[in-house]
């Protein structure tokens, strides 16, 4: 059989000789016409052949020979040969002189069991080394594509094949063939952006999806050769993202119960080392979605914790970018959370780590910020901390996560990367009703992390009514949003002035009280009144709240249970309630109106009964 084009016709071997074969399984005849004097074992494989056609062509079999005691020797045994009992075959038939033809697929094993058997020149002219190796520079290694072919032939024939320099020429064969096709290609394909007046280049790599036929070892070496000769950064990392693709997505969950290795080893270093060519060859082009996917293979094989760490610190530094989904990582250990906080937990730290370095850049000399809130920074961790509180929310109801856990996550943030608190207080009030079961402190503890002063109207309008939440956090809720509605009431106070003072000047510009200010000045002395006496009401209510704290406490040191402290609990937010509902009259016929209640009220305040007085003194101890 001849070669395939004129340009391989000098590869191609022929013998007026036809060889035929026996049975496989036991034996093989390759020459017939003439008695076989010796029988090679090749992997458990025994051969018939000829001494004079091998001792003429393989200086091992002359060695062999030579060597032996026996002079008239039979039997010969082969180990270790590189491409087994196929490749050496294929050397028979050469050393036999019949027809067959070198190409893509036997080079490697052609050149390996050619170096084996020591089939040099001082043997034969054009020995099988000299053929093999005219047709890798002449044919493979000007073609991509068949060098790719070559070394993925080269799995299985180490040392031979690194011995005789076959991996590295194809490897430095791939990565420049690679880069001149970039080259022509890029030039091809080059088109102009009106928009920008910029040039874009619009070309695939077609040896992207192919050298994920490559073993891992190799890859990496074809990798590393790529970055030294500049192929694009983007290829690398499209054709990174394609071999973890294709020889990971059989990897299935682990489970905690399994014993024996539970994934292949194999596979484990696919993951350490795709993780170890991102860092050693600094690739950056590739896709979060990828780093997250990468995280979550280096979670299910177990791999080295140096490996995890380096896919966090890149997710980190563009945690920002990241969706809800791609944070819920499960977690192997099925008597822990659900979810890997404590990932999500070294991903935020290696966040804001990057954020310190960039604000530290961005001091001006007297040692401030010089962008403020507007930095980029900023705009990042407001992000992320809208991020965070949705996975809190996502987190919360799960029943094994530890206070201390769920707590940490949540005080790691900055006070500034919140600007409403909205987000974390939904979060722990699921968290308080997923875990009936925390203590009084423990409760307070968890509810001190909400700043009640970014809470928005409606988070405090449910908090007031939360049965959940702690009492003490309750009250604050409560007081700051009494300022709020003072400010806000100082802010009308400025707009009456000046109404009062136009008023004033339309009416002469005289100092003379005259009947069109009269009224007005009536009603904001009134509204002073009535926001001295909200004052004294709130002090009253934190100096009642401080007595009934200890009030529970000595009833707890006595053993006592009459329920005693709920009643007096209960008052208390009846009062705080009658309060609010004080601080929500404002305006001036809010307050004219509880004017006239409170006369009414003198008439008939001498005939309520006992329970009424209870009550009065519950709510106003101090009137």
């Amino acid at each position: 059989m001849g070669m395939g084009g004129g340009d391989n016709a000098a590869f191609a071997f022929s013998t007026s000789t036809s060889p035929r074969f026996c049975s496989p399984i036991s034996s093989r005849r390759i020459f017939s016409d003439v008695a076989e004097d010796v029988t090679v074992s090749v992997d458990g494989q025994s051969f018939l052949l000829h001494k004079f056609p091998l001792m003429s062509q393989c200086g091992r079999v002359r060695k062999m020979v030579a060597e032996s005691k026996d002079t008239d020797i039979t039997k010969l045994e082969l180990v270790n040969i590189p491409g087994g009992a196929l490749a050496f075959e294929l050397a028979v038939k050469f050393c036999y002189g019949s027809n067959f033809e070198i190409d893509a697929a036997n080079v490697a094993h052609l050149r390996c069991i050619a170096e084996y058997l020591e089939m040099t020149e001082d043997y034969k002219e054009e020995n099988l080394i000299v053929r093999t190796e005219t047709y890798l520079n002449e044919i493979v290694l000007k073609r991509l594509d068949k060098s790719l072919e070559v070394l993925c032939a080269c799995d299985g024939l180490d040392p031979t094949a690194e011995e005789v320099g076959l991996v590295d020429r194809c490897v430095d064969a791939i990565a420049m063939n690679a880069c001149k096709e970039q080259l022509v290609s890029g030039l091809a394909h080059l088109e102009c952006d009106v928009g920008s007046g910029k040039l874009r280049m619009h070309c695939q790599d077609w040896w992207v999806e192919d050298l994920s036929a490559l073993s891992i070892n190799y890859y990496r070496r074809v990798i590393a050769a790529m970055r030294r000769t500049g192929v694009r950064p983007e290829s690398i990392g499209a054709s990174i993202a394609h071999y973890a693709q294709t020889s990971l997505k059989g990897i299935e969950r682990r489970h905690v119960w399994d014993s024996g290795p539970l994934v292949g080893d194999n596979q484990r270093v696919i993951v350490e080392t795709l993780i170890d060519l991102l860092a050693t060859e600094n690739i950056t082009t590739v896709t979060l979605s990828f780093l997250f996917g990468m995280l979550r293979m280096a979670i299910e094989v177990d791999a080295g914790l140096k490996y995890r760490i380096e896919v966090e610190k890149r997710i980190g530094l563009q945690l920002e970018m990241a969706s809800l989904d791609d944070l819920l990582i499960p977690s192997v250990q099925t008597s822990d959370a659900m979810f890997d906080v404590d990932t999500v937990h070294r991903i935020l730290v290696n966040f804001l780590q990057r954020i310190d370095e960039d604000d530290s850049g961005d001091l001006s000399p007297c040692g401030y910020q010089s962008d403020g809130l507007k930095s980029p920074s900023h705009s990042s961790i407001l992000k992320v901390g809208r991020l965070m509180d949705g996975y809190l929310a996502e987190i919360a109801p799960d029943p094994y996560l530890k206070l201390q856990k769920f707590m940490t996550l949540i005080e790691l943030l900055p006070d500034y990367a919140r600007i409403v608190d909205d987000g974390l207080y939904r979060a722990i009030d699921i968290y308080l009703k997923a875990h009936p079961s925390l203590t009084e402190s423990e409760c307070k503890k968890l509810c001190k992390l909400i700043d009640c002063q970014k809470l928005s109207q409606d988070a405090c309008s449910h908090a007031a009514q939360n049965d959940r939440l702690p009492i003490q956090t309750v009250v604050r809720v409560l007081y700051y949003e009494q300022l709020r509605l003072k400010s806000s009431f100082s802010a009308g106070d400025s707009g009456d002035v000046s109404f009062l003072q136009s008023q004033r000047m339309m009416c002469g510009g005289s100092g003379v009280p005259s009947s069109c200010v009269s009224p007005q000045r009536d009603n904001y002395a009134s509204l002073r009144r009535e926001n001295r006496e909200l004052k004294l009401e709130i002090s009253r209510m934190r100096v009642r709240l401080t007595e009934l704290e200890r009030e529970q406490g000595l009833m707890k040191q006595q053993g006592m249970r009459d329920g005693r402290a709920g009643e007096h609990g209960r008052a208390f937010l009846a009062s705080l309630s009658r309060g609010i509902g004080r601080i929500a009259m404002f305006g001036p016929a809010a307050a004219a109106a509880e004017r006239r209640r409170k006369k009414s009220s003198r008439g008939s305040q001498c005939f309520e009964g006992k329970s009424g007085r209870r009550r009065q003194k519950a709510s106003f101890a101090y009137d």
